[in-house]
C-alpha cells in the first residue's frame, strides 16, 4: 500500500489522516505534517490511523513527539481506527497510557479534555 496523508478540519479538532505502514521510510512526512499543524495554531489534533497496518518505533516516536508538543501549548493529540497489530505495539510500549486511543474520530473529539 502506498503511504498517504491527508489534513481536514473534523467538528472540533485538526484530523490528521494516515494510510500505508508508518516507518522509518514515512514517518518523516508524518512528523512533518503533525509539526506543521501544530504551528499552524491547532490545538486539539486526532490521528486517524485507520488506513495503518504497522508502525515501528520511528512512528512511534513522532507520535510521542507531538503529543508532547501539543501538551505544552495546552493541548492534546488523540489516536483513532487504530488497528490490532498497531494497538499492540502502543500497548507493549504503555504509549497507550498516555496519548488516548478510540474507535473512531468522532469519539476521539468527543471525549473529555481531561481524558488521556
Amino acid at each position: 500500500m502506498d503511504f498517504a496523508l491527508s489534513t481536514r478540519e473534523g467538528r472540533t479538532s485538526t484530523v490528521v489522516e494516515v494510510a500505508g505502514d508508518l516507518d522509518m521510510s514515512t514517518t518523516p512526512q508524518l512528523r512533518d505534517r503533525l509539526e506543521a499543524v501544530v504551528e499552524a495554531g491547532a490545538r486539539t489534533v486526532v490521528v486517524d490511523l485507520t488506513g495503518v497496518g504497522f508502525l515501528d518505533s520511528s512512528g512511534l516516536g513522532a507520535l510521542v513527539v507531538a503529543h508532547k508538543d501539543l501538551r505544552a501549548r495546552d493541548g492534546w493529540l488523540r489516536l483513532a481506527g487504530v488497528r490490532r497489530p498497531v494497538r499492540t505495539v502502543l500497548s507493549i510500549t504503555s504509549v497507550d497510557r498516555v496519548i488516548g486511543i478510540f474507535d473512531t474520530v468522532r469519539e476521539a473529539e468527543e471525549a473529555s479534555p481531561s481524558g488521556p
